[in-house]
């Protein structure tokens, strides 16, 4: 899985840069609003569903969590985040919780 996501976030940031959202310095703060606005976007397809506009193969919801996905991706790049290294760390970890980590409802 690392290497898919280390090569996903190349991708993703270098898209980004050629499109110019990196002529600047961008602050964590903007970019996790950033995010946190695309994961906005998620819960109003989840109110109304539908087909996106963008992508009509796919609906609302998936194109928006696709969305979380590239902008967190990009995040992770220009940061020199090894997140791939950490999302195998954090699967290993979840597998040896309890289940419902000890009881908690959600």
């Amino acid at each position: 899985m690392s290497v898919y996501i280390r090569e996903l976030m190349d991708e993703i940031h270098q898209c980004a840069v050629d499109h110019g959202w990196w002529e600047n310095e961008r602050n964590d703060g903007e970019m996790i609003a950033l995010i946190h606005s695309e994961l906005s976007e998620m819960l109003e397809a989840l109110r109304k569903p539908g087909q996106s506009d963008h992508i009509p193969e796919f609906s609302g919801v998936e194109e928006e969590a696709a969305d979380v996905l590239i902008r967190l991706l990009d995040m992770a790049k220009a940061r020199g985040w090894r997140l791939e290294q950490a999302v195998d760390a954090k699967v290993a970890f979840n597998r040896t919780r309890p289940f419902k980590h000890g009881g908690k409802r959600f």
